[in-house]
């Protein structure tokens, strides 16, 4: 896949991409949500090479005529379900440093434009933490809506004495009509 914006362009990950991923995986506010802690940089190039292999994993670069632009932060899609449903499920993280200027709005419009144009895609969902209002805020951006509160669905930590530490999420959805009406 490879997929183009008027600032970015969206690729698959390259075994190169390490010194980039660490770059805003190594940030405690990027990955304050995520089911991982911040990356050094030997694992932030492992995660790479991982990534290189595993299609779900977009790579979102700015546009740079001289060469392969920056990567300033990731896309994830899969298949959620049986293959009839024609679900995917979307995720986003974004390099702080390149947040509050519409990139992940761009990237993420152009993917759901790719999962419906060019997937088949019917339904189209995304999970938050209701803590990430940045996150929420885009998915509403993107036309997304939100369709509930699931409560203490998930945990990614565990406390000291080893007990799960449950998070809320709030499920957002879109389906094809509504993509094709906005």
């Amino acid at each position: 896949m490879y997929l183009e914006t008027e600032r970015l362009i969206l690729r698959p990950f390259c075994d190169s991409d390490g010194k980039d991923l660490y770059g805003y995986l190594s940030r405690e506010e990027v990955v304050r949500f995520e089911p991982y802690p911040v990356f050094s940089l030997e694992e932030a190039n492992k995660e790479a090479k991982k990534r290189a292999l595993d299609p779900a994993f977009i790579a979102v670069c700015l546009r740079d005529p001289e060469g392969p632009g920056k990567l300033i932060g990731n896309l994830w899609h899969a298949a959620d379900g049986a293959p009839d449903w024609r679900t995917w499920e979307i995720g986003y993280v974004f390099h702080s440093d390149f947040q509050g200027k519409g990139y992940a709005t761009e990237a993420g419009s152009r993917l759901l434009e790719y999962l419906f144009c060019s997937l088949g895609a019917e339904r189209v969902t995304a999970m938050c933490d209701p803590q990430n209002v940045k996150s929420w805020r885009l998915l509403e951006r993107l036309g997304m809506r939100r369709e509930g509160h699931l409560l203490h669905n998930v945990f990614f930590h565990r406390d000291d004495e080893g007990r799960p530490v449950w998070k809320d999420t709030y499920l957002y959805a879109i389906l094809r009509s509504e993509f094709h009406s906005n």
